[in-house]
């Protein structure tokens, strides 16, 4: 954030490049994993175009990952702004954020008002978490090695 400097499109730019960046690695292995099934090798060898194949076969069995992925990163990088934003590198001061109301004015008051700590944090760790369950439930539901049997 040093280099990139303040500002929302700055925070976008560097906080999606370094969570892309883990996503695409562990996507990228399970589709070499699937790559190798015997479906994918039928499936090119009846002469199935590419993007049939990867519509009908490699996408259906990479959701489960990929929905775990974008919810556990979803929720760090809403960590991480917070995290720039109290320490004074994340969003200019006239844009509220739950780590501005941590970070700058809200250390001079949180002793005289304690809740000026105890919401944002409260909040913050709310929705991570309700994120990473949202994410979990969703992938649940969409895991085709879930469907038919017990579940």
């Amino acid at each position: 954030m040093s280099i990139a400097g303040r500002g929302l499109p700055q925070i976008i730019v560097v906080l999606g490049i370094t969570g892309g960046i883990v996503g695409s690695r562990v996507v990228r292995g399970a589709v070499i994993g699937i790559k190798e099934n015997d479906y994918f090798l039928a499936a090119r060898a009846i002469g199935s175009p590419t993007t049939a194949t990867l519509m009908r076969h490699v996408l259906p069995n990479i959701m489960a990952p990929v929905i775990i992925i974008f919810s556990i990163t979803v929720g760090g990088v809403i960590i991480a702004e917070a995290s720039l934003s109290f320490l004074g590198f994340g969003l200019p001061v006239n844009i509220p954020s739950w780590g501005g109301m941590l970070g700058r004015e809200g250390r001079e008051f949180m002793e005289m008002a304690p809740w000026l700590g105890l919401w944002p944090g409260v909040f913050l760790t709310t929705t991570v978490y309700s994120l990473n369950m949202f994410g979990d439930a969703v992938r649940d539901l969409l895991d085709p090695r879930l469907r038919g049997g017990e579940r």
